[in-house]
């Protein structure tokens, strides 16, 4: 399987802070979000790492030659953003042949990947994707997901007032090389993932459920509260050593 972490936004959401600093670098318990992913993608699945640029790039170069990982890591400057499926096609020359694990660098998120791999392993044979769930506590704010018996997305309620429960979409995700058919038939080059490929995918989206922990940091009032969640974290690890 191959990965693709999208580092290339400008974080509009969190200005002034990404004025000098891109959103996937932001620091989480001294360290760049970007690497907390790329420390999470070191797994025995994971053949290789592609990382897309644009805003600020220099400095996710710079972030990324720094860690122990770069070796596995191949970056792909985009002069002009083209959305998340965009970047998928724009790239499907080294990505289309295998499973690709698909993340947003603006998600702070601690799970078991193993676990999310078998759960694509063993997804029913007409889904073509897995998407991460987990529970929000900001409902309003969230892609949130209706599930059949199976575990299969039967709708999707995309930041409505008063949506159906908490279970949202974590915005990362296990793709098979068909996705690149559906994506090859859209007009682009920009295309957007959330509006123009999944809703073509009910019925055929199996979801993993997060159940550790996942959140959004693509605004200050989430930043604020990763930070503090992660700091109390380390606490209680700290304490039971």
């Amino acid at each position: 399987m191959n990965a693709l972490i999208l580092a290339a936004g400008l974080g509009s959401r969190l200005l002034p802070l990404t004025r000098r600093l891109p959103k996937c670098l932001v620091p989480i318990q001294d360290k760049p979000l970007l690497h907390h992913w790329l420390e999470r993608l070191d797994h025995p699945g994971v053949d290789s790492i592609l990382v897309n640029l644009h805003h600020h790039a220099d400095q996710v170069r710079t972030a990324v030659a720094s860690h122990p990982m770069a070796r596995r890591v191949t970056l792909v400057h985009e002069p002009v953003l083209l959305g998340t499926g965009g970047t998928l096609l724009a790239n499907a020359p080294v990505l289309k042949d295998a499973p690709v694990l698909l993340i947003h660098g603006d998600n702070l998120s601690d799970f078991d990947l193993s676990a999310f791999l078998a759960a694509h392993q063993a997804r029913p044979a007409h889904c073509c994707l897995t998407m991460m769930t987990f529970d929000t506590d900001a409902p309003e704010q969230c892609g949130i997901v209706e599930l059949d018996g199976q575990g299969v997305v039967r709708a999707f309620h995309e930041k409505v007032a008063d949506p159906p429960g908490r279970l949202a979409n974590g915005a990362v995700y296990i793709l098979e090389p068909e996705i690149f058919d559906l994506l090859a038939a859209l007009e682009g080059p920009f295309i957007d993932f959330s509006t123009q490929v999944l809703p073509r995918c009910v019925g055929r989206i199996f979801t993993f459920h997060n159940n550790v922990y996942h959140r959004d940091i693509g605004t200050p009032e989430s930043l604020n509260r990763a930070r503090q969640e992660f700091a109390r974290a380390g606490e209680r690890h700290g304490k039971s050593n």
